[in-house]
């Protein structure tokens, strides 16, 4: 899949979030659609820093750009608990 559109990089998106929501059990929303939205986001995210900041034209094909939106959704989750301040904690995200 050499120079993956947008379309790409949501549909490996929302192989990524089931894949970041099962890995980061903590961090960031959890669910089905939340898992959809982050992975998304977090394809959305690897592709452009893949792309635009470390200048790769393929991702070597599609477990290289699962790999990429993985890192991405699992950033996102990362920053979300960050900016929640961790106060989910124990608790989950349903409140």
């Amino acid at each position: 899949m050499p120079n993956m559109s947008f379309v790409g990089w949501v549909v490996v998106g929302f192989f990524a979030g089931w894949l970041s929501g099962a890995v980061v059990k903590r961090g960031g929303p959890q669910g089905c659609l939340a898992n959809i939205v982050v992975g998304v986001l977090g394809g959305l995210l690897g592709g452009w820093f893949a792309t635009e900041q470390l200048h790769q034209n393929s991702t070597g094909g599609f477990l290289g750009a699962l790999v990429v939106a993985f890192l991405g959704a699992t950033a996102i989750r990362l920053i979300l608990d960050a900016i929640d301040g961790g106060s989910s904690r124990g608790r989950g995200w349903r409140r």
